[in-house]
């Protein structure tokens, strides 16, 4: 029976990852566990930065953005010798079992942590929705509605000077963000992996907006897609509309966690304790049709990445 229980995150950062400990920590104590969190990463563990906390830890930043435990990338973790140092320093305090909230790139270590005897259970820690074994990633509800609000606020002045807007938006080659945006705040076009520029199709939209007297256009682009710069000098010219470029940039990531993210990031937490518990490791729990899955890790890099095809339908109708 595990008694010790550890809990990274790795990679990226995103809104709701202090709520997923506060779900894990608190279900760990319940369950008789003593918790630990291990600072900055995968290189908390080759530096032997873990504590031990008590059930209330993270409670009161709950409601706030980044990590409490932080954060960081650490390349080396790849070989073999670095996760033997890990390893060695786990099994000197006991521990037994590890959390590790981030994306597949901190999943690959979880897998392999667990096959070197830490059983490890990974959580979809990530803005960019890009983990196809979770429907929704903690993080990516709350940066969907930062990007919303900045949007609408970038709406106002683009109105104000009739003017046309190209925005990028985060995504990590993801188009999740930039699509659900498109279709909240009711963008004139997106151009994502999935639907790549179309610029004939594009001059000939933002024509057609622009003789039916629109006040403004908004143009989102995924990230790592094209140059916006380039785009809005193409579209000034072809279109006659007076073109801004907006990268949102990080602004994206930070910020208090919705309602719906604390739930999901808690639900998650928990379920990983209770599968530890239970001696399952290797693996990486995801929300689907709202109920809590898990599976192995290497097979969920398999896993087909929904391409929403309703979604886009559902753009196409309201343009």
């Amino acid at each position: 029976m595990i008694k010790k229980i550890g809990i990274l995150t790795s990679g990226g950062d995103a809104p709701g990852m202090n709520a997923a400990l506060v779900g894990a920590i608190r279900t760990g104590y319940k369950l008789g566990k003593e918790m630990y969190v291990v600072y900055d990463g995968y290189k908390g563990l080759i530096e032997n930065n873990f504590t031990k906390v008590d059930e209330h830890f993270a409670e009161d930043k709950m409601a706030h953005g980044g990590t409490l435990i932080k954060t960081a990338r650490l390349p080396e973790f790849k070989e073999e010798k670095v996760r033997q140092l890990a390893v060695e320093n786990l099994k000197k305090e006991g521990i037994e079992a590890l959390i590790v909230i981030g994306g597949d790139g901190s999943y690959m270590g979880a897998k392999r942590l667990t096959e070197m005897g830490i059983n490890c259970v990974g959580l979809p820690g990530t803005i960019d929705n890009d983990i196809a074994s979770s429907d929704f990633t903690i993080g990516f509800d709350t940066s969907l509605n930062n990007i919303c609000d900045a949007i609408d606020k970038i709406s106002e002045t683009m109105a104000s000077h009739n003017r046309c807007c190209v925005i990028e938006v985060m995504g990590n080659h993801c188009p999740d963000l930039t699509l659900y945006a498109g279709i909240a705040c009711n963008a004139d076009y997106i151009i994502t992996c999935d639907r790549p520029l179309d610029e004939k199709d594009l001059i000939k939209t933002l024509k057609e907006k622009k003789a039916a007297k629109q006040d403004h256009v908004i143009v989102l682009v995924a990230e790592k897609q094209l140059d916006i710069n380039e785009l809005v000098k193409t579209i000034a010219k072809e279109t006659g509309w007076d073109t801004r470029a907006d990268v949102l940039g990080y602004i994206q990531r930070g910020g208090t966690p919705s309602a719906m993210e604390r739930v999901n990031a808690i639900r998650m937490g928990a379920y990983a304790v209770e599968l530890l518990d239970r001696g399952i490791g290797g693996v990486c729990v995801g929300l689907v049709d709202n109920k809590l899955h898990y599976y192995d890790i290497i097979e969920s890099f398999d896993l087909e990445r929904n391409k929403h095809e309703d979604l886009y339908r559902t753009f196409d109708l309201i343009k």
